[in-house]
C-alpha cells in the first residue's frame, strides 16, 4: 500500500479501496470559482495577460487547487476533483475559468504544433496512427502514455455517448513487474538509446525527433517516459535514426503485455465536473475509443492544461533533451511548436516568478547540427 512520503507503486484494487486521491469540493469552494469566474468576465483579459488577481479566489478555493496538485506528488501520483460547476459555464466562460485556475497551479506549457496552451480533448476529425498524428483531437483508443508536462489536468465539459474511459497505471508497479519477470530489460528501458518522434511539434531549432530513456536511472526519484505510437514513428519517419534492437523490441513488448491488464490498469469514468490531474512521471494513462453524440455541443469535450509545478521531481540528466531544465520545480517541458509569442515568452517568466520557480529562458539541447553530429558519430562507432 502506498505511503505519504512519496509516490509509490500501486495495482487497481488499491485504488479501487482507497479512495484518498478523489476529492469533492465543498458549496465554499465552488462559490469561490463561480465569483472568480465573474471577476475575470467582467476584466475581459487575454488569457496569456491574466494574473491572479484577475481571477481572485478565496482562500478556501485555492487551497482546493493546491491540495490537488499535491496528492499528485504523493502517494498514487494522481487526484481527482469533482464538483466544478461545468454545466453553468459555456465553453469561453469554462476557458476563461480553467485558465484562471491554472494560475494557481503551475505555469502552463504549449501543447502542440500551433503552440496553444490549452488545448479540446474532442473528435476534431484527427487521426492517431499516422505521421504526426495526435490523439486529443481523435475519438481513437490511445496507447499508454504520459503528457510532456509535471502534471497533465483533463477539465470534464461533456461526455461521449459511449466509451472514452479513462485508463491510468502506477509507472512504479510496471517497473517493478519488469523486475520480477525480466531483470535484464530494466538496463535496456533505462538506456539513452531511445528515439521518440516530436510528431511535428518541435521548435524550427530542433531535429524532428528526440533520445529519451523510457524509465530513469540512478540516485533521481523514479520517472517513466514512453509512447510506443512515436518510437514506431520515429523507426518509420526517419530513416537516420538507429533501428530498434531485438531487445527494445521484446522490453515495448512488454510494457503492452503489462499495462492494459486488469490488475495494474485502473478505469474511471470521467463525468461533467470533474478534474484529473496526473503525475506524469509516477503514471501512465491511455484511453478506450469512444462513440459520440450527434448534436454538437453534446459532443464529448475536455479542456487540458500541461503545468510545470512548484513542487516537481528533479530529473536525470539524458531527460534534459526532451524536458529542458531538470532541476527540480523547474519551468520546463511542453513542446514548442512553431507560433510561440512575446506574449507567451511574458507570460511565463511572470508566472515562473508568482510560483516561485525556477526559470531559464528556453533554448533547444539540441539542435538539428548537433543532432547530425551525435548520429553520425554513433554510425561511426566513436559514441
Amino acid at each position: 500500500m502506498p505511503t505519504a512520503s512519496g509516490p509509490c507503486a500501486w495495482k487497481a484494487e488499491d485504488a479501487r479501496r482507497d479512495r484518498s486521491w478523489i476529492q469533492r469540493l465543498t458549496p465554499e469552494e465552488v462559490e469561490g470559482f463561480r465569483a472568480a469566474l465573474g471577476h475575470a468576465r467582467k476584466k475581459n483579459k487575454p488569457l496569456l495577460e491574466m494574473e491572479q488577481r484577475d481571477f481572485p479566489l478565496p482562500d478556501a478555493s485555492r487551497r482546493a487547487l493546491e491540495r490537488a496538485v499535491r496528492t499528485t506528488q504523493n502517494r498514487w501520483g494522481m487526484c481527482l476533483v469533482q464538483g466544478f460547476p461545468t454545466d453553468e459555464w459555456n465553453e469561453a466562460e469554462m476557458r476563461l475559468a480553467y485558465w484562471g485556475m491554472g494560475l494557481y497551479m503551475g505555469v502552463a506549457r504549449p501543447q502542440n504544433r500551433a503552440s496553444e496552451v490549452i488545448n479540446d480533448v474532442r473528435d476534431a476529425g484527427g487521426s492517431y496512427k499516422v505521421k504526426g498524428g495526435r490523439g486529443y483531437n481523435t475519438s481513437a483508443g490511445l496507447d499508454f502514455h504520459q503528457d510532456s508536462c509535471d502534471v497533465v489536468a483533463l477539465l470534464c465539459r461533456r461526455t461521449a455517448k459511449s466509451g472514452g474511459t479513462s485508463k491510468v497505471v502506477s509507472s512504479i508497479a510496471v517497473r517493478d513487474r519488469i523486475r520480477e519477470l525480466r531483470p535484464d530489460l530494466l538496463p535496456v528501458l533505462q538506456d539513452a538509446g531511445w528515439f521518440h518522434s516530436f510528431q511535428n511539434t518541435q521548435d524550427p531549432a530542433q531535429p524532428p525527433f528526440y533520445r529519451c530513456p523510457i524509465f530513469g536511472a540512478g540516485d533521481h526519484p523514479f520517472c517513466a517516459r514512453t509512447n510506443r505510437k512515436n518510437i514506431v514513428a520515429a523507426q518509420a519517419d526517419f530513416p537516420e535514426v538507429p533501428r530498434l534492437t531485438a531487445q527494445q523490441q521484446e522490453a515495448l513488448d512488454l510494457l503492452d503485455s503489462i499495462m492494459p491488464t486488469d490488475e495494474y490498469c485502473y478505469s474511471m469514468e470521467l463525468e461533467r465536473g470533474d478534474m484529473q490531474l496526473l503525475n506524469s512521471f509516477v503514471t501512465l494513462h491511455s484511453r478506450t475509443p469512444f462513440e459520440d453524440h450527434a448534436e454538437a455541443d453534446a459532443k464529448r469535450h475536455l479542456m487540458r492544461l500541461w503545468m510545470s509545478i512548484p513542487t516537481s521531481q528533479p530529473l536525470p540528466p539524458q531527460w534534459a533533451e526532451y524536458w529542458g531544465d531538470v532541476r527540480a520545480g523547474a519551468v520546463r517541458g511542453g513542446v514548442r511548436g512553431t507560433a510561440i509569442t512575446p506574449e507567451f515568452l511574458a507570460y511565463e517568466e511572470r508566472q515562473a516568478e508568482v510560483m516561485k520557480m525556477l526559470f531559464t529562458p528556453w533554448k533547444p539541447v539540441i539542435d538539428q547540427k548537433e543532432m547530425k553530429r551525435i548520429l553520425a558519430a554513433q554510425e561511426e562507432g566513436v559514441l
